[in-house]
């Protein structure tokens, strides 16, 4: 699986001390009409409790620049929950949802269907409200590491 390269994307959801986020590597297009988005998100996460309980979640497609935010978004140094927000400039969606102020892409979701298969949920998410930043590059993660793409 190390082989596949994947886009790099933080989720985020809830409010205050309230909130946590994670690195998704299997977020992708749905559907255009009506626009939905698909990523994959384990149970067991803390962040998977808190997209559930508030139906709303915040997607920011990281740039080339946003490795530390993408370290800090799995854990790296043991960040957790209200911590992985440090370092980073985020506002608030019309949702209520965190997004990276300068992520390449800012996409405000409501929880559509969560559908449970092995450990994970298949969240799809009904686009709110897009953010785009022009310049950022992207970040990709393969072969074990996060990679910037600069423009």
């Amino acid at each position: 699986m190390r082989n596949f390269v994947g886009n790099v994307s933080v989720l985020t959801a809830g409010s205050g001390d309230d909130r946590s986020g994670l690195v998704v590597t299997s977020a992708i297009s749905l559907s255009a009409d009506p626009p939905l988005l698909l990523a994959c998100v384990n149970r067991a996460s803390s962040t998977w409790p808190l997209i559930e309980r508030y139906g709303c979640f915040g997607w920011s497609a990281l740039g080339a620049g946003h490795q530390a935010v993408a370290e800090r978004f799995t854990g790296f140094g043991g960040a957790k929950g209200p911590e992985r927000y440090a370092g980073a400039s985020w506002i608030k969606a019309t949702t209520g949802a965190p997004l990276l102020e300068d992520a390449a892409v800012g996409i405000d979701c409501t929880v559509e269907e969560m559908i449970d298969r092995a450990t994970h949920s298949i969240i799809i998410g009904r686009v709110r409200e897009i953010r785009t930043r022009p310049g950022q590059g992207a970040m990709i993660y393969w072969n074990g590491a996060f990679r910037g793409l600069a423009e």
